[in-house]
């Protein structure tokens, strides 16, 4: 369950480092909508391989969930662009961790210590790791849209834990189906203007389909809050693409996030 938990939050990472780029030279709506057609298509082949029982309550709870999470997205990629990505992205990968976590606590999770201790170091590298200066952190915009989107985040998390054990990928393709009509009728409706970059939008959108369909499978195996708690180490695979791709410096409390993470992954992993 581990080695599938964070290969989703790798796939998070760069799906979003990727989306945030294209936010940054076209609409949010354009590089949702392309992102999560792209991802629908990329779907569909697993969706043969791996089958699954098709039922109403898989495709209903599918696209709730789908719904869920293209709010989250959207607000995510907004933040990204009018705000501050060293606030936007710790505080919605708290909050979508922590919503399954004591949705999980609810349920009768009881994770040991070790991995509770785990799962504490994951939350404050969390924050640590995309940590930015003062002026940021006081970005009252941010603020909202990072606890909003990681809402969406969460909710999703819950809602798509709650399918049918056997239901395959029915869910995930039911929810991009439901977002993907959405997002094309509110383009015809808003027609928001800039092309942006296709390329960056697509590989967005099929990476964040692989890291969903790794999460259901993390869940099928495991907690639900420990999986969420792991997934949302996704802020670490941005902060580290930004200063490989973008040449921005890491902080000390940035690098103290990156060893904390590693140091977590070992203790859940334990």
């Amino acid at each position: 369950m581990i080695p599938l938990a964070l290969g989703s939050a790798v796939s998070y990472g760069i799906a979003d480092f990727a989306g945030g780029l294209a936010a940054r030279r076209a609409s949010v709506l354009r590089v949702t909508a392309v992102a999560q057609a792209a991802g629908l298509v990329t779907l569909l082949p697993g969706l043969w391989l791996l089958g699954g029982a098709f039922s109403g309550s898989a495709v209903g709870l599918g696209a709730v969930a789908g719904l869920c999470g293209v709010s989250g997205l959207l607000l995510y990629f907004r933040g990204l662009a009018v705000g501050p990505m060293g606030t936007v992205a710790p505080l919605s990968a708290v909050v979508a961790a922590g919503l399954p976590l004591v949705v999980g606590l609810v349920r009768g999770e009881r994770p040991g210590l070790v991995t509770l201790g785990g799962m504490g170091l994951a939350l404050v590298a969390i924050v640590l790791s995309t940590m930015g200066s003062r002026r940021e952190a006081a970005a009252l915009r941010g603020v909202l849209l990072g606890l909003a989107s990681g809402a969406g985040f969460g909710l999703f998390f819950v809602v798509l834990d709650a399918t049918p054990p056997d239901s395959g990928l029915w869910p995930l393709v039911a929810g991009r189906t439901t977002t993907v009509a959405l997002l094309l009728v509110a383009l015809v409706v808003v027609r928001p203007g800039g092309r942006g970059n296709p390329g960056l939008m697509v590989l967005s959108g099929v990476l964040d389909s692989a890291a969903n369909v790794l999460f259901l499978l993390a869940t099928r195996l495991g907690d639900l809050g420990l999986t969420s708690v792991i997934v949302a180490l996704y802020p670490v695979v941005v902060v580290l693409l930004a200063r490989v791709v973008l040449r921005e410096r890491l902080t000390p409390a940035q690098l103290t996030g990156v060893v904390l993470a590693i140091g977590a992954s070992v203790a859940m992993s334990a």
